[in-house]
């Protein structure tokens, strides 16, 4: 169910195709649908290179060309106005026809930064869609799991018990195995989906196919015996005479023909406890809850009430991340666990059931990094703090020393190490896009790269452990605007040539205007009027000066 594939993104074009695609050609209102898309700080992570909001907004922009008309379709993103705040959640595109570029916009403006409400940005989603009055679709995108203290199994049921004809489905973007399990579960209790993108090849590749995602069947019902509703009933208890299991966890009754089980389980849920009605057999049954899991092998009866009492093993961890003692939880913060075999893990603060025994954690912070190794008995809850080590920079730009701020949000900012490798080259560390970036780092020294169209420039900064550095760079470059009316291509070279008479090409655009951010000093413009080999070309000078607006007109 959790296997990555190089289409497991592409059910989002036909999910909400789907209804296009098998419907009578009749006169009937649009389906409708809401993408829950996730902004919170954990979507600043990288894949290959690059952030996961830019793949998100890059993919997500290319599929919303594809969508069909008839879908009225909407927009909730969570996490990208404050930190820290389980309410930070916006339907920012209401569900309608014609709103793909609304949408689009919408989502490259986003600027994550907060926690993972995931369940009640459902919860928005399914009520903006009347979802107890009319059909209603939740595609869920996320890259985390819920860190607000909500349960997303138990919602899941209660849209499904309460919804008219609701389905979630649920794309875990860069999530382990582990974390899609406790998501998974807002697609299974709905009858949706649930996938896992594990790179941007795989987004991007699934995002532009066409592969029509039938509706899960529906599980077919075992024949009620004559006396008994239920035959099976389990609890779960985390040790020996200890608590109970409090938190819902996965529950799995597998027929066993000999003393194999089969691959496939006959009846599953979500709950603290299970009871089920199966046909009369061997069964093994199977508790798990995060990292912690527990069986049992029953013979069921028609006519008798089996009872029994799971044992898991496990304690309770809770585990949170923060850049120095005195520092509140960092939700950008990822941490590890591993006990027993297992692993697990989060962003900023979790709780987790855990195996009784030795665990270590590990956590990351930008740069960062701690480990902490410790043990937990059965039935015990532990709370563990885990202090990352970092310092925060904060880069700001402007066009010259005291001149006007880079308000451009397409300039690049990139933190390298301080010191250079022997080969000359100095390691990439983090980065980021236009004003208000800061980057949580190691102590340590460092060179901070901004560039900007054809201008750049670098600063060494050194950053101090529990201390924000803040530096401002100055990119010492102006803006050159080209108007050609009536041009086939600009092209910007330097005004100097060469001691082969040729000039340095800078830019260039097919376009009648062209404007570009470049270091102080000489340029020549030229504008060609057509595209055959022999086309006319006409030229004019232009010189640009720092923090200033030069305009030029080839007529």
């Amino acid at each position: 169910m959790f296997a990555r594939s190089a289409c497991v993104l592409s059910f989002l074009v036909c999910v909400v195709a789907a209804a296009v695609v098998s419907a009578p050609v009749v006169s009937h209102a649009n389906d409708r649908a809401i993408i829950v898309l996730d902004a919170s700080g954990s979507m600043w992570g990288q894949i290959d290179g690059r952030t996961k909001i830019e793949i998100a907004r890059d993919t997500l922009s290319d599929v919303l060309t594809t969508l069909p008309d008839t879908l009225d379709l909407g927009l909730i993103a969570y996490g990208h106005r404050e930190k820290g705040a389980c309410a930070d959640i916006e339907e920012i595109v209401a569900p309608g026809s014609g709103t793909r570029a609304d949408i689009a916009a919408a989502v490259k403006s986003l600027n994550p930064k907060g926690k993972t409400p995931l369940a009640d940005s459902v919860k928005m989603a399914a009520e903006s869609l009347r979802y107890t009055e009319e059909k209603a679709t939740v595609i869920v995108v996320t890259d985390g799991i819920e860190t607000c203290n909500a349960d997303p199994c138990a919602l899941a049921s209660e849209l499904e018990k309460l919804g008219v004809e609701f389905t979630a489905h649920v794309i875990g973007f860069g999530l382990t195995e582990d974390e899609g399990r406790q998501v998974a579960c807002l697609a299974e209790n709905t009858g949706g989906r649930y996938l896992q993108a594990a790179n941007a090849e795989e987004l991007a590749g699934a995002l532009t196919e066409t592969v029509a995602a039938e509706p899960l069947p529906e599980p077919e019902s075992p024949p009620a015996p004559a006396a008994l509703e239920k035959n099976l009933a389990f609890t779960a208890v985390l040790g020996e005479g200890g608590p109970a299991l409090d938190s819902d966890g996965k529950w799995e009754v597998f027929p066993v023909t000999g003393d194999t089980p089969a691959p496939d389980a006959l009846d599953y849920g979500y709950d603290t406890a299970w009871r089920t009605m199966v046909p009369a057999g061997r069964y093994l049954v199977r508790v798990s809850k995060d990292m912690a899991m527990a069986e049992t092998i029953v013979d069921a009866r028609d006519d008798e009430l089996v009872e029994r009492e799971l044992v898991l093993d496990a304690g309770w961890l809770t585990v949170s991340v923060v850049p120095d003692e005195a520092a509140g939880i960092d939700d950008s913060a990822r941490f590890d666990i591993e006990a027993s075999g297992k692993q697990d893990g989060g962003y900023g603060q979790g709780r987790f059931l855990v195996p009784a025994g030795p665990v270590t954690v590990k956590a990351r912070l930008g740069q960062a990094r701690a480990e902490e190794s410790f043990a937990i008995a059965a039935g015990e809850s532990l709370d563990k703090r885990i202090v990352a080590g970092t310092g925060v920079l904060a880069v700001e730009a402007v066009y010259a020393e005291n001149g006007p701020a880079v308000e451009d949000g397409g300039y690049r900012v990139d933190v390298l190490s301080g010191k250079m490798s022997l080969d000359g080259k100095r390691e990439s560390i983090d980065g980021g896009y236009g004003p208000g970036n800061q980057f949580k780092l190691s102590p340590g020294d460092y060179i901070v790269r901004l560039r900007l169209d054809a201008a750049s420039a670098e600063q060494p900064v050194s950053v101090k452990q529990g201390e924000m550095s803040a530096i401002t760079v100055n990119l010492n470059a102006g803006v050159l605007n080209v108007k050609a009316p009536g041009a086939y291509r600009i092209e910007i070279l330097s005004a100097k040539a060469d001691i082969q008479g040729r000039r340095k090409a800078i830019e260039g655009a097919y376009a009648e205007e062209l404007q570009i951010t470049l270091p102080p000093g000489d340029y020549l413009a030229v504008a060609i009027m057509s595209g055959d080999s022999g086309a006319e070309k006409k030229e004019a000078q232009a010189s640009v000066t720092a923090a200033e607006r030069a305009e030029i007109t080839i007529q």
